[in-house]
């Protein structure tokens, strides 16, 4: 048990120091008694009104701010830049890492001996644990939680995902604009993130796979009061956790790490979500290659039958029993022994916990949706250090596929030309995006799932090969090869692919190449020209100068590893 709590260089001190950083706490009416040595907790906070996703954050933070005061600790609640993804421009992407800067520097230059993360919408988990990985004190993660179910004309529909089927209706006439707008508040009827198994559903199972969350804390809809309760006994946990200095480094190990890529292969969870754990091994100092997710990950069956590749929404999700009941379905897959933050390991979690609700939402092992799901890592000349496809999101017969490229130098010449009538392309070709990559774009979009061209959505065509050095949504769908690494602005071979050369995605064997000779992409070399940075100052010119690529995170250099929680100076 700790005695001296870290707190205690600031509110402990005697003379001017001590005057200074009690005094002005006082304006607040906190008395006396809350400096005595208590446990004092920081409540990170990603609330915000442009992020919707998490704008019921301020209630989940009294329900913490409870638990803490019940346990003994001193909580103070503090703000850190919000990401929402679905208004922030150019993409909530570029600023994950900023936002892990924000969270990092808040955490250590602050009084607080352990830190309650309140995250939601995609980027606000992965930029949080970052940054508080970057500090390692104790931290326990409450994710906001899902939507409810979204409901229009009788049947359900899923954020994101109905999304894109909708928008192909509507240019099809399937639908009118009435019926189109109508839609927009049947899909988002409450409080929470997406309730698809997008990237925020997505994040907030990885963060319990982790070990990182109260048990069951993942799939809670966000207006049950469940999530209320699971976020005040999060309060009540976290001081325990700093008596027992219990720090993320003790639960973020190797075999925290594997267990995660394991249930994301189970659950079809995002591809996104390769990005945000290999950023976050990187923090924490873990090693994960890029081959390790295709290597761990996909010989595991998908067992959740949930949007976009299945049929239910995170709400039947959490009553047929949530992320106990995949773990337990893995079994022996996992390394159930890893501690979590409650202190107990994932196999005592799930004792009592793992009954199955329903076998429509969440299969068994032995007869699951897909036999072997999980992320497959691409490589070839078109991807020297790797790209990654989602199969349970693709069409088995594009698996192994050769076509022409039909090519798209940027995302406004895709906007431009995608639905011209004249556009030379049938359904056998392969769409090729360019330059929207992490220092492209900048910031690496989630664009990656092209929208296919009118004329051949008019035929009944629905998916075809994309390859490009973004993202996708992980409500989308379709046979996408996404994170092409290294990008086409840096002069990954994805920028030397021209109009008609013939490219072969061989997913069995794991390869992604443009069918033209070493010689010839020699010469076409000779010929690029490096595109300009967007721009030379401030965060971006920052950021495109020292972003890694997608098979490293796409984190700032600067930022790998951790500078721990010691300030030796006082401010005054």
């Amino acid at each position: 048990m700790m005695s001296t709590y870290r707190s205690s260089e600031w509110f402990g001190k005697k003379g001017k120091m001590g005057f200074l950083y009690r005094s002005w706490m006082k304006n607040q009416g906190i008395p006396d008694d809350m400096f005595d040595g208590r446990p004092v907790i920081g409540i990170c906070n990603t609330w915000s009104e442009l992020t919707p996703c998490n704008a019921h954050l301020r209630d989940i933070a009294e329900a913490v701010k409870k638990g803490v005061l019940e346990a003994g600790g001193f909580p103070v609640e503090f703000p850190v830049m919000s990401l929402g993804e679905t208004l922030l421009k150019p993409t909530a992407m570029l600023f994950r890492n900023l936002a892990s800067m924000d969270t990092e520097e808040s955490i250590r230059g602050n009084p607080m001996d352990g830190v309650v993360l309140l995250t939601g919408c995609d980027k606000t988990t992965p930029s949080t644990m970052m940054g508080a990985a970057s500090v390692d004190l104790p931290t326990i993660v409450v994710p906001g939680g899902p939507m409810l179910n979204g409901h229009y004309k009788g049947e359900q529909i899923g954020s994101g995902t109905a999304v894109w089927k909708l928008t192909d209706d509507l240019k099809l006439g399937k639908i009118t604009e009435e019926d189109y707008l109508a839609a927009e508040s049947c899909m988002s009827r409450s409080a929470g993130h997406c309730m698809t198994m997008g990237t925020a559903s997505t994040m907030a199972c990885m963060v319990e796979s982790l070990g990182m969350c109260l048990p069951g804390g993942a799939a809670i809809p966000a207006v049950d009061s469940r999530r209320k309760v699971l976020a005040r006994m999060s309060g009540r946990r976290i001081v325990e956790m700093v008596k027992e200095d219990l720090r993320m480094s003790k639960i973020l190990t190797r075999e925290a790490f594997e267990n995660a890529i394991k249930v994301n292969a189970a659950i079809g969870g995002s591809s996104n979500f390769i990005i945000h754990l290999t950023a976050i091994a990187g923090r924490i100092g873990v090693a994960l290659p890029l081959e390790d997710f295709d290597s761990l990950g996909s010989n595991i069956p998908l067992l959740l039958n949930l949007m976009p590749s299945g049929k239910y929404l995170m709400e039947d999700f959490y009553y047929a029993g949530g992320i106990p009941v995949i773990m337990n379905e893995l079994g022996d897959k996992m390394a159930l022994d890893t501690i979590t933050v409650n202190g107990k390991s994932h196999r005592e979690n799930i004792v009592g916990n793992c009954l199955c609700h329903n076998r429509e939402v969440i299969s068994t092992y032995e007869i699951p949706l897909i036999a072997q799901a999980g992320i497959v890592v691409l490589k070839g000349n078109l991807a020297l250090n790797g790209a990654v496809m989602k199969p349970s999101a693709a069409t088995p017969s594009l698996m192994q596929h050769t076509g022409r490229a039909v090519v798209f130098e940027n995302i406004e010449d895709y906007h431009l030309r995608v639905d011209d009538p004249d556009l030379d392309v049938d359904e056998t070709c392969v769409m090729v995006l360019k330059h929207v990559g992490p220092v492209g774009y900048p910031g690496m979009p989630e664009v990656g799932n092209m929208v296919l061209p009118k004329k051949l959505l008019e035929k009944g065509i629905t998916d075809m090969v994309r390859i490009s050095d973004g993202r996708m949504s992980g409500t989308a769908y379709g046979t996408v090869i996404l994170h092409v690494s290294p990008e086409s602005a840096i002069g990954g071979n994805l920028a030397l692919v021209q109009n008609g050369d013939m490219i072969t995605l061989d997913t069995k064997n794991r390869g992604i190449n443009v069918n033209v000779s070493d010689e010839e992409l020699a010469i076409r070399r000779k010929n690029w020209l490096r595109p300009p940075y967007v721009t030379d100052r401030g965060y971006v010119g920052m950021y495109v100068r020292h972003v890694q690529q997608a098979d490293k995170g796409a984190d700032l250099d600067f930022l790998i590893g951790k500078s721990g929680d010691e300030v030796l100076r006082d401010s005054h």
